[in-house]
């Protein structure tokens, strides 16, 4: 494992500074590094490093979450309302509609089977769009009119929703019928893991300031905290709780409650991001099944492309009577666009299931990765500074 570790480290570094070097994101050298060393090519990462990836990939969004958590004022979340609300579940559903009226077309796939389809493509990717929405946070760009927090928060929410969605359309492919509850426990687990992660937030800085701890410590004790936190959800699946948003907000709290402090912590998890970050995308990468990427065509990639545009759609429809000029509407479509974590962890799983269409969902899945997450990190990073407006911090 310690090789595999090791690759993982030098093979992400060194493709990312390659991409770098020549414009392209990181995270696309990231990727393309985990398909090379990944069981798909040269198969250069111990096995079982690879049955940890999805604990590892979870470790690191956790991290991420942490970070934005940090960075955000809930005063800003108040301000930006309505709009945040809707990028929460609004474009995702457009894009699930978009794939059930187009994929029977592009992929001959029966209704079903498109919506399986589309829950799986539909989901954003927090690892891709958060630690940009950050640094928009950070140097001041588009944050008097809460773009990137807006963009931020929904990023966080969509993913519980498509799961949801997700879980229920597999559910009938099986021939189970539709749960009800699986639906009101979208908002209840949102309520709920706002609520707890609060309070966690608001002890965790009380236990902090009546004791004597280093920076380094606290930021340890948060982040064991935070696993703990995480492992409510994948241990008791039967309640309603959606733990990633409970961790964001335990960085809020502390970001209320005392924002110097706040700020060492996210000072500490900028630094445990840079390595994170590699796993991440490397890991990502290798997760992506090369034999389905030579299966896809023209029609996966046009299909992709396609449904985005029912994506962005749902996202012009959020920040409609926002008050936000046209540029600003279109960063907002385009930084709503990337995908990779979800689409890696549950591409996979039709197929495992047995259904029909797993071939087909893992295929689309495999190419919406490659394609969205680099052009999407791409397009934030290219208009964010022509698109938003600047506030000198």
């Amino acid at each position: 494992m310690l090789f595999s570790i090791s690759i993982i480290l030098l093979s992400g570094m060194l493709f990312g500074w390659l991409c770098k070097a020549i414009g392209f994101p990181t995270l696309f050298g990231m990727i393309i590094a985990g398909i090379i060393i990944g069981p798909g090519c040269l198969n250069l990462i111990d096995a079982s490093m690879l049955s940890v990836s999805g604990e590892i990939r979870r470790l690191a969004l956790i991290i991420i979450l942490i970070r934005a958590g940090l960075k955000l004022d809930l005063s800003d979340l108040k301000k930006v309302g309505r709009p945040a609300i809707l990028m929460c579940f609004l474009p995702a559903c457009f894009e699930i509609a978009g794939m059930v009226l187009l994929a029977p077309r592009f992929l001959e796939m029966n209704i079903l089977d498109a919506a399986i389809l589309g829950a799986v493509i539909g989901a954003v990717s927090p690892a891709v769009i958060v630690p940009r929405m950050i640094r928009l946070i950070d140097e001041g760009y588009g944050t008097k009119e809460g773009i990137p927090q807006m963009i931020l928060a929904g990023a966080s929410v969509d993913d519980v929703v498509v799961i949801v969605l997700f879980t229920t359309f597999t559910g009938l492919a099986k021939g189970k019928g539709v749960s009800v509850m699986a639906f009101v426990n979208i908002p209840l687990s949102i309520v709920i893991g706002i609520a707890s992660g609060l309070l966690i937030g608001w002890v965790l800085i009380k236990w902090f300031s009546n004791v004597k701890l280093t920076v380094t410590v606290m930021g340890i004790l948060f982040l064991a905290v935070s696993l703990l936190v995480s492992t409510v959800e994948t241990k008791f699946p039967m309640v309603p709780f959606a733990s990633l948003i409970a961790i964001m907000c335990m960085g809020i709290a502390f970001k209320k409650k005392d924002g110097v402090l706040a700020g060492k912590l996210s000072s500490l998890y900028d630094k445990m991001w840079t390595v994170a970050e590699i796993f991440l995308f490397v890991l990502v990468g290798a997760s992506v099944a090369v034999s389905y990427l030579k299966k896809a065509g023209p029609a996966a990639v046009l299909l992709i492309l396609l449904v985005l545009l029912f994506r962005m759609a749902g996202v012009w429809i959020c920040v409609l009577k926002t008050g936000l000029n046209k540029k600003e509407k279109t960063f907002c479509m385009l930084a709503y666009t990337p995908k990779a974590t979800v689409q890696a962890a549950i591409g996979g799983v039709p197929l495992a299931m047995g259904l029909s269409c797993g071939e087909l969902v893992l295929t689309v899945s495999v190419v919406a990765i490659l394609l969205t997450a680099p052009l999407g990190a791409f397009a934030i990073d290219a208009t964010y500074k022509k698109s938003l407006s600047h506030e000198g911090r």
